[in-house]
């Protein structure tokens, strides 16, 4: 099959499509009637799409895994409000006769451009033992991974390109707040916003889609894994000192911020404490961003279970309302909408400790 023609944000009711996506999840169950079917959840960049298989079932089971890339014959119909596809055909594709950058949204940013910036950052470091250890990482297939790796597997930055995106937002803030607090050792501070990701790209694996943790990455996090990386790198370094590189792994280890959070420790350095809040920052901005790419016009969004909160945006393009006038929000909320505060259902919150404590484990927003 030639190249992928048909996205998700494409499909409407009515359509019919013969078209490649990846093979995100599925499920083999039964009809109240006792009947087999077969719930598909199907991706490509633009999106997700449910489809159902309602006849020879169990066969087209075997056809495909998660993660294969599966060529479907398809309806579009409507679904509770929802375009839904009714598969009649399911093939699977070879990894090697597709495109990876059809079944995942990639920054934004052109790659060339990031790489640069990465390497001009890294020149910048003037310390000689911090920059011969990010020479020494940033080098090889570590460096492609990295180039190439998202940031996480959902909720920022989840996209082809996003790690390193995040990392040079996270930098760049870093090398502005050290200009302005001239207390801070800025050579530190930005080499821990270069590697306080790092470890990335050995917590998930890059080897088919979608991407999915590591045994080393459930068992051991980032944040360990990161540590080892670093103090693999600094060996033979003559320039670094062993309680400089403390500092540094103080950056990684403690970077997530509170022990619910999974830092072992807490930070405990004006670099670490910084770290920490741009780091965060950074991921709620871009999981913002996310929202409002897909808003059509300002105002409030459904409760973000994240956020622990309702959230009033402007949407990234044609956001001229938010250009009118500071009281625009209140305007609108008073238009006629409830306030979100007196919306029903919402799960009770407790102490909150960051903006991101209602996501447990993998799925919450974290850096």
């Amino acid at each position: 099959m030639s190249g992928k023609k048909v996205f998700v944000s494409e499909l409407q009711e009515g359509s019919r499509v013969r078209e490649m996506f990846l093979l995100a999840r599925k499920n083999l169950a039964e009809t109240k009637a006792g009947k087999p079917y077969l719930s598909l959840t199907l991706m490509d960049r633009t999106g997700e799409i449910e489809a159902r298989v309602w006849d020879n079932a169990p066969a087209l089971d075997r056809v495909a895994e998660v993660g294969d890339v599966v060529v479907v014959q398809a309806v579009a119909k409507s679904y509770q409000n929802q375009v839904q596809l009714t598969i009649s055909g399911l093939q699977r594709v070879e990894q090697d006769q597709v495109s990876l950058a059809d079944f995942m949204p990639a920054s934004k940013r052109p790659p060339a451009e990031m790489r640069q910036e990465l390497t001009s950052l890294i020149a910048s470091v003037s310390d000689p033992g911090l920059h011969q250890l990010l020479d020494n990482l940033f080098q090889g297939e570590v460096l492609a991974q990295f180039c190439q790796a998202p940031a996480a597997k959902k909720m920022h930055h989840a996209y082809i390109g996003g790690l390193l995106e995040h990392t040079l937002s996270v930098a760049g803030m870093a090398e502005k707040t050290a200009a302005h607090y001239p207390g801070l050792d800025r050579d530190l501070l930005l080499c821990g916003a270069l590697v306080h990701d790092i470890a990335k790209i050995r917590e998930f694996s890059y080897s088919s889609l979608p991407f999915a943790y590591t045994d080393s990455g459930r068992l051991l996090g980032h944040l360990v894994l990161g540590v080892e990386m670093v103090r693999e790198a600094a060996r033979g370094i003559d320039d670094l000192s062993r309680l400089r590189l403390d500092a540094l792994a103080h950056i990684i280890v403690s970077h997530h911020g509170r022990h619910e959070f999974g830092a072992p420790v807490l930070p405990m350095t004006p670099e670490a404490i910084l770290l920490h809040h741009l780091d965060d920052m950074d991921a709620k901005m871009n999981y913002m961003e996310g929202l409002r790419e897909k808003q059509e016009e300002p105002g409030w969004t459904d409760f973000q279970r994240p956020l622990e909160r309702f959230l009033y945006l402007h949407p990234l393009e044609g956001d001229e309302a938010g250009r009118s006038g500071g009281d625009s929000i209140g305007k609108e909320i008073g238009a006629g909408e409830p306030s979100p505060g007196a919306q029903r259902d919402i799960p009770a919150a407790g102490r909150q400790q960051s903006l991101f404590a209602a996501m447990p484990g993998p799925g919450k927003i974290r850096g």
